[in-house]
């Protein structure tokens, strides 16, 4: 397992910024304007993997449905499995929120 970086303000001022900004259509536009489409269309799929995964789906139904490799879901797997999965306990709350 990858080893922990010391928490470091310089180091974390992105997601410092990411949590002061509180309007979904000003996230987007701040989306569009520092990551190139392809990073964009990279984190939807890894997203919707997570979701699938956290909704009980096979790892290889997804990698068929989305027709990518095996390894790509494995991360989010080990992610949703942790103990304490900030990730896992996210998807538990749109889950919540849709009940």
């Amino acid at each position: 397992m990858a080893k922990k970086r010391p928490f470091d303000d310089s180091e974390h001022e992105i997601e410092k910024v990411f949590a002061r900004i509180t309007d979904y259509r000003d996230m987007i536009s701040f989306f569009e304007e520092i990551f190139t489409p392809r990073e964009i269309s990279d984190l939807v799929l890894r997203w919707q993997l997570l979701k699938e995964l956290h909704e009980g789906n096979t790892q290889r139904s997804i990698a068929e449905k989305h027709r990518i490799s095996l390894c790509k879901i494995t991360r989010g797997s080990r992610v949703l499995k942790r103990q304490n999965s900030f990730t896992k306990k996210v998807l538990d709350s749109l889950i919540e929120k849709k009940d």
